[in-house]
């Protein structure tokens, strides 16, 4: 029997056959039934190997933990000795302290039901704050943080031109630092101040953008507001075209509408979240840590 398959839920399909190719392994689809009343039956493969890996990114998360559990715990009995959750976008990890006394540490209690559930966890740049390591929510598991910087540097570095990179936030730093040292390209970062979940200020450094090709590079964008403030900013500073970079394209309601109503040419992502702007494969980075 095969040693090892890959598992997919029918909304994450794509990837993980892609994920199955590059690691020659059988691809198959668990069966899911969502019942009127929000409740989900799951159907998996009656002979499983010994290893399995559950590919789903965990965008519009609550459905898909519940659909994690049931999985997770039918292939354990169907023999799975040694369970891989390959989950490009990791959710609940904002959440990493309790801000008001009552709050949930959503952070600490998702991860803790992965790491009983998982024996290995890989994701891609998760939205970390105030810990070092993924492992630190992940009690006795393994836990694998990837990053796709690289794939977007080659992606920027294989265009045409030379745009400065701007990363929306303090937050960004790092993040857009690595990726323009990379890619070999200038980037200044932006100040941003949020009052509510759609309500945020951002102001940019001093520096010139009059004439250059810019592009805006984050984590991860949700609502995109900051991205599109951003981007009215460099318009209002001159820059001549403006262009968006994330690796999670999580994307509400209307994101992308915003992005291009704020002067954002293009809106480029990885396929960590299946979106229209995808253009970065992440399957040969994420096959990689399966492997290691």
């Amino acid at each position: 029997m095969t040693q090892r398959m890959i598992l997919a839920c029918p909304d994450y399909l794509a990837p993980a056959r892609k994920l199955a190719a590059v690691l020659e392994a059988p691809c198959a689809t668990i069966k899911l039934h969502r019942f009127p009343d929000g409740e989900s039956k799951l159907q998996l493969p009656a002979d499983l190997p010994g290893q399995v890996v559950i590919c789903r990114s965990l965008d519009h998360p609550n459905g898909k933990l519940i659909e994690l559990l049931l999985a997770a715990h039918t292939a354990r009995e169907l023999g799975a000795r040694h369970l891989t959750l390959v989950a490009p976008y990791l959710c609940y990890m904002r959440q990493d302290m309790a801000f008001v006394p009552g709050e949930a540490v959503s952070q600490r209690i998702i991860g803790r039901l992965l790491a009983d559930l998982f024996d290995t966890v890989i994701t891609v740049d998760p939205h970390l704050h105030r810990i070092d390591a993924l492992a630190e929510v992940m009690p006795g598991t393994r836990a694998i943080t990837l990053s796709a910087g690289a794939l977007l540097a080659d992606f920027l570095r294989e265009r045409s031109g030379t745009p400065l990179l701007v990363g929306p936030d303090s937050e960004s730093r790092q993040w857009v630092a690595r990726i323009a040292a990379l890619a070999g390209l200038d980037y200044v970062v932006a100040d941003k101040q949020r009052h509510g979940d759609r309500d945020v200020d951002v102001t940019l450094p001093e520096g010139e953008v009059a004439g250059r090709e810019v592009v805006i590079v984050d984590d991860v964008a949700s609502t995109a507001q900051t991205l599109a403030d951003c981007a009215r900013l460099l318009r209002a500073a001159g820059a001549q075209t403006v262009h968006c970079m994330v690796t999670h394209a999580l994307f509400v309601g209307d994101a992308v509408e915003t992005l291009h109503a704020a002067g954002v040419t293009q809106v480029w992502s990885s396929d960590s979240v299946l979106h229209a702007s995808n253009v970065v494969d992440l399957s040969a980075l994420l096959a990689a840590a399966v492997v290691e």
